[in-house]
């Protein structure tokens, strides 16, 4: 006979926090949000943390290059889609590591007999403005001299002239030497009003440079997630058939953390895909896995070595899991099971395996909600697709900016490594659907504001970081009628729109 459970499964609008003591520190310039991104045990840190528990969601319509080096700037990581080629993924995973360093290996390099016409083809090719001259036009040929946007006009010179007739030769320029640290590198750099500081070894071959906009920006984002190296962190997707191909090409460009990406986790193939990865590097590459719904669920994960798990099935807005297969739970009481069967773990094994909530989040304060009831950070797609920096299109729908959005369970995402599908690379049945998203701006604009209601619910609670919100936090559950009663009602607001209980 089926197991049954009798309990409601919840979701996150089915919660209110109870506020509770809150002294004069507990002011949200004093909270801090930083979490555990992968494993640890206990008495040691964990190698990869956030600066905001903030993820995005491995889909195509959201973790593209350009919101992976956006959110890293704020604090939080993005997990590149796999529902692409193994070349194209691992080429966007280049592009947020070599978007900012202290020291960066130069990738826009030529030589001095080469011309105006081949420089703005580099240029065109890598965006970049800065181009080292060398003798072998490679990244560490001895240095000839720079070519910036300032040495040159396309439209007032000959395509044929030569790098040599307008870069700024070496004897020129000011460098520094291979010993230099970055904070040295960023006081020349000021003294001498550069915006590139060339570093040289004692051949004179080229090591590296440093940028100015590097430090304007670092402080600009006093939260960016970086290596050691000083570059983004960028995460990345993986499913359970290609990966003996797709991880290595990932750990080669550069990829921080990798993450299984499936509609559910408690399988063979998941446990076949950490064991592959643990052979080949041991510890050193860091794989979340998912998704999970219970307890039982994250145990399974949990013993198969994965680094972090996922919660939630069938909650996201794109997502028709549960009505299409029958399958799921509700993401509030998914997600107090499995926190207090990470504790549990934790307690029994000395190691603590963060969690990911993944999906059911309509509002900002569920994000409060799901940190509250145990999460460790949040993965977010609908929330990140509403912004400039995701992949899509901004279009003008019915009177209003919108952009596409759509499932990696849906025909359109082609996913077809991921869900059954027939010979003919058609799926049998979707589990997401293709939608549009209202336009919201920029990720800065609306990170700041989420984050600020946050903190400020946290300091209700007289937390100053996550690990004492999830011990103070009292959460009640809420009739119908009393959600009612949280919104706007009774009143005639000035837009014209009255509202009434019912």
């Amino acid at each position: 006979m089926a197991t049954y459970i009798d309990t409601p499964s919840r979701t996150f609008n089915e919660y209110l926090l109870i506020p509770g003591y809150s002294s004069r520190e507990c002011t949200p310039d004093n909270v801090t949000l930083t979490t555990p991104l992968v494993r640890y045990r206990k008495g040691e840190e964990p190698e990869l943390a956030l600066n905001i528990p903030l993820v995005s969601a491995i889909m195509q319509s959201v973790s593209g290059e350009r919101l992976a080096i956006a959110l890293a700037k704020e604090g939080g990581l993005s997990f590149i889609y796999s529902s692409q080629s193994i070349e194209e993924q691992a080429q966007m995973v280049r592009k947020v590591k070599m978007h900012k360093a202290g020291f960066v290996t130069s990738d826009s390099n030529i030589k001095a007999d080469q011309t105006l016409a081949d420089l703005v083809a580099l240029k065109e090719r890598t965006g970049h403005s800065t181009v080292a001259v060398t003798d072998d036009g490679s990244a560490h040929g001895t240095l000839l001299g720079i070519v910036t946007s300032r040495d040159y006009r396309v439209h007032r010179m000959s395509a044929d002239t030569p790098v040599s007739a307008f870069m700024t030769p070496f004897k020129d320029l000011v460098w520094a030497p291979q010993s230099i640290t970055l904070t040295e590198a960023n006081d020349l750099i000021w003294d001498h009003k550069l915006n590139t500081l060339p570093i040289i070894d004692a051949e004179g071959k080229l090591v590296s440079l440093v940028f100015r906009k590097d430090y304007d920006s670092h402080k600009e984002h006093p939260l960016e997630l970086h290596d050691k190296a000083k570059r983004l962190l960028v995460g990345a997707g993986i499913n359970t058939h290609d990966y003996a191909q797709r991880v290595p090409a990932l750990v080669e460009s550069g990829c921080d953390v990798l993450c299984i990406d499936s509609s559910e986790g408690f399988t063979q193939w998941q446990a076949d895909t950490i064991a592959f990865i643990r052979e080949q590097y041991g510890q050193r590459v860091k794989v979340g896995a998912g998704n999970v719904v219970d307890r039982a669920g994250f145990r399974f994960l949990a013993d198969s070595g994965a680094d972090f798990i996922k919660v939630g099935i069938g909650g996201g807005s794109i997502c028709i899991t549960r009505e299409t297969k029958g399958i799921g739970r509700g993401q509030a009481s998914a997600l107090i099971e499995v926190a207090a069967a990470r504790d549990e773990y934790y307690e029994e094994t000395g190691i603590y395996v963060p969690i990911c909530s993944d999906g059911g989040i309509v509002h900002d304060h569920h994000m409060t909600l799901a940190l509250a009831m145990g999460a460790d950070f949040i993965m977010l797609g609908r929330y990140f697709a509403r912004f400039d920096e995701s992949p899509t299109n901004r279009i003008f729908v019915n009177g209003t900016y919108m952009k596409e959005y759509w499932g990696e369970g849906s025909n359109r995402a082609r996913n077809w490594q991921r869900y059954t599908a027939t010979a003919e690379k058609k799926l049998v049945f979707e589990e997401g659907v293709d939608s549009y998203v209202p336009y919201a701006g920029s990720l800065r604009d609306n990170v700041g504001v989420t984050l600020a209601k946050v903190r400020s619910t946290m300091c209700n609670c007289g937390a100053l970081n996550l690990a004492e919100l999830r011990e103070k936090a009292t959460l009640t559950v809420v009739s119908s009628t009393s959600i009612v009663e949280g919104g706007v009602h009774d009143v005639v607001q000035k837009d014209g729109h009255t509202f009434s209980t019912p």
